[in-house]
């Protein structure tokens, strides 16, 4: 038996670790998370193992210690096949932040994450207007169709799109238009899976699902951040500023919903970034150009613009770099991006002093660094 034995150990291929994890390799796991399917795991004879015994006692196996001693066969311990952050129990264990299963030298493993992890926002679950109503389509499959008379969100739940803005968006569309209704994190840096809607519930803290709900579709959302050091490395300032051509109060209001709007903005690594899109800028009347421009904008741009090209950043997109820092024809918020080239993530800070056309406004580009 002995000899059987240990031909079938020698010619038997080693079982896959995909066939022992309890997810998927690449999913975001955290420490204490069972990530092993005990039931899975191979028996092997124990006449051939039968330090396989001890193994099961140190891990408190007794049903399966006993098991092994009536039927001849005994489990393969966990931490032969697993690596180094996997507990002798299948948990994950040993990291902090939101780690990933991974195959490390043909053995089922957990990877700590990187000390930046970031994802982009992507639609995940749509509505698409049809001639009755909308199909609510989720990766690409219909999982539900409801009437025009019944669109609300308590037939189509969104944290995205509140129930009058879903009604506006129907009766504005086309058929075959959609509106996104829930999102997921994608083509996230370190390589793992995408991370669905349920996840970022779960598992990502809220600072993550509130950051989402603030940015448009593409945004750039940091993950993790275990950089234990931050420093300045651009700033900028302004005044609002009088102008009789113009409505001043208007024009504060603006200046003010573009420091909401970049406020705390979080630029990852050789990525693009917008500011905020749940932000709305009041037209000014300017007979110049016989329109309603989001006049007011420009003197916080100017603060933005000079703290992140002093951090190294490349002049916006949407922006010039004259007095008139933004561009007219764009969002002040939501349409203007800015690259950051540098290595490390770069978080926008900007804020204001006093009121009146008087205002201050001031800006910094801090730098996330390990």
């Amino acid at each position: 038996m002995f000899s059987i034995a240990r031909t079938v150990d020698a010619y038997v291929p080693a079982q896959s670790p995909t066939e022992i994890s309890s997810l998927n390799v690449g999913d975001t796991v955290y420490n204490g998370d069972l990530v092993v399917s005990s039931s899975k795991i191979r028996k092997v004879p124990l006449i051939y193992h039968p330090e396989y015994l001890i193994e099961d006692l140190k891990d408190s196996q007794y049903n399966d210690f006993i098991t092994a001693i009536a039927s001849g066969s005994v489990q393969t311990p966990i931490d032969a096949i697993t690596g180094g952050n996997i507990s002798r129990s299948g948990y994950a264990t040993g990291f902090n932040g939101p780690g990933m299963i991974v195959i490390n030298n043909g053995k089922l493993d957990v990877t700590p994450p990187g000390t930046f992890v970031w994802g982009f926002k992507t639609p995940y679950t749509t509505a698409v207007k049809t001639a009755k109503g909308i199909n609510i389509v989720t990766q690409n499959k219909i999982v539900k169709s409801v009437s025009a008379s019944d669109i609300s969100n308590n037939t189509v739940p969104s944290i995205y799109v509140t129930d009058s803005a879903l009604k506006q968006w129907y009766n504005d569309s086309e058929i075959g238009d959609s509106i996104a209704l829930d999102y997921s994190l994608t083509s996230i840096n370190d390589g793992r899976n995408n991370i669905d809607p349920n996840q970022i519930e779960t598992e990502l803290s809220n600072y993550t699902k509130e950051y989402m709900l603030e940015y448009p579709s593409g945004a750039p959302v940091m993950i993790y951040n275990g950089a234990s050091n931050q420093n300045v490395v651009g700033t900028g300032n302004s005044v609002l500023g009088y102008y009789a051509q113009y409505n001043n109060v208007l024009r504060e209001e603006n200046a003010r919903t573009f420091v909401k709007g970049w406020n705390n903005t979080v630029i990852p690594p050789h990525t693009w970034a917008t500011g905020k899109d749940d932000v709305t800028f009041t037209g000014v009347y300017d007979a110049s150009v016989g329109g309603y421009p989001s006049h007011g904008a420009c003197p916080p741009g100017r603060a933005l613009r000079a703290a992140v090209m002093e951090a190294g950043c490349p002049l916006p997109s949407g922006m010039s770099s004259g007095f008139l820092s933004v561009t007219i024809s764009v969002n002040p918020s939501s349409g203007i991006k800015v690259y950051n080239p540098t290595d490390y993530p770069l978080k926008i800070v900007i804020w204001t002093v006093g009121s009146g056309t008087s205002m201050q406004i001031f800006a910094k580009a801090i730098q996330y660094t390990p």
